[in-house]
């Protein structure tokens, strides 16, 4: 435990938001050779093998992020500085997901000497909070064959066994410029209006009993250039987070088909829903270690991973990307013992 707090102190005095983690995985490296670990990097990943590999065995990652967002205004102290006062250790990224980072590494420390009855991975992977091309997507071809993940987000050390994907789409609507004083022109607004009103209204049929609605939300619209030229153009953004019920491609089409003006563009349709079955062995032994699975709404790099995964992590969720973030010393001393319970039973 003072190595993973030690470990963590040292990463909040190290900015490292994503796409400028170079110093922490720096940091990070360094620190794992110092404990007798041989980390590969790729870009700002950082990963290493419990040696040797099982060609016959099932292998497990232990997965949390390095990077951290931008701190917002309101923080009252140095999001760089890492105080601990009062059983707690205050800082940016030490909740979301410093903690989850440190605790997993530690695990592998002990586990690494261990006769395991599965390959064990320890991935710290670089751009998550942006689900850039160079993080996890970037190093998951490298690795060994991954069976199951645990992902390291903070989750109370309860199991978010589904998450709910991520696609974000511009649509465009086309009018003609004119002066708003005669009756001339065609108005961009008035061209999107019954699109939006359908996005505003559409309820999709199926929910989820872990993550409920696929949400659908116009987010920004842009149009006009003064008060009286008849706006030519409309731009606006649709941020859609689905349910393990619905792929992105095929929600994407559907939404195409019901656009009677607008014209739609995905940004990307890789961030998909992800899920793990509860009758998955790590799952099964987490509820009879007395946890319960739920599904959880924020994204992580696991839309990135074809196998199965789930979130189980110290720390508050709330607590994340806030001001004043902070990872109780108790939380991370929770979180390796439990990490170590799940992994030897």
């Amino acid at each position: 435990m003072n190595d993973a707090v030690q470990l963590l102190q040292a990463l909040i005095a190290t900015p490292r938001v994503s796409r400028d983690e170079a110093s922490a995985a720096d940091l990070m490296q360094e620190r794992m050779k110092q404990w007798g670990l041989s980390p590969q990097r790729e870009a700002n990943n950082l990963w290493v093998v419990k040696e040797p590999i099982d060609q016959y065995k099932q292998t497990i990652l232990l997965n949390a992020h390095i990077d951290t967002v931008k701190p917002v205004k309101t923080w009252t102290r140095d999001p760089h500085e890492p105080a601990i006062e009062d059983g707690r250790l205050y800082g940016l990224g030490s909740n979301d997901c410093g903690g989850g980072l440190v605790s997993l590494l530690q695990v592998f420390r002990i586990l690494k000497t261990c006769d395991l009855p599965f390959n064990l991975v320890y991935l710290a992977s670089a751009e998550e909070e942006v689900s850039g091309k160079n993080g996890i997507e970037r190093v998951l071809p490298l690795l060994p064959k991954i069976d199951a993940a645990i992902v390291g987000e903070p989750t109370g050390m309860q199991p978010a066994i589904a998450e709910k994907g991520l696609m974000v789409i511009d649509g465009y609507a086309k009018g003609v410029s004119g002066h708003a004083a005669r009756d001339e022109g065609v108005n961009a607004i008035y061209e999107a209006l019954d699109d939006l009103v359908w996005l505003r209204d559409y309820r999709f049929e199926k929910d989820s009993p872990l993550l409920g609605p696929t949400k659908m939300t116009v987010t920004q619209v842009e149009s006009g250039t003064q008060h009286n030229v008849i706006p030519d153009s409309l731009h606006f953004v649709i941020d859609l987070r689905t349910n393990e019920y619905y792929q992105n491609e095929s929600v994407f089409s559907f939404l195409q088909k019901h656009m009677k003006r607008c014209e739609l563009q995905a940004r990307s349709f890789r961030l998909h829903s992800s899920s793990i079955p509860t009758d998955h062995p790590l799952v099964k032994r987490c509820m009879d270690m007395g946890m319960k699975p739920y599904g959880s709404p924020t994204l992580s790099d696991q839309a990135l991973m074809s196998f199965p995964s789930f979130k189980l992590g110290p720390g508050d969720s709330a607590r994340s990307h806030s001001a004043d973030e902070f990872i109780g010393l108790n939380e991370i001393e929770q979180a390796i013992d439990t990490y170590l319970s799940l992994l030897t039973a």
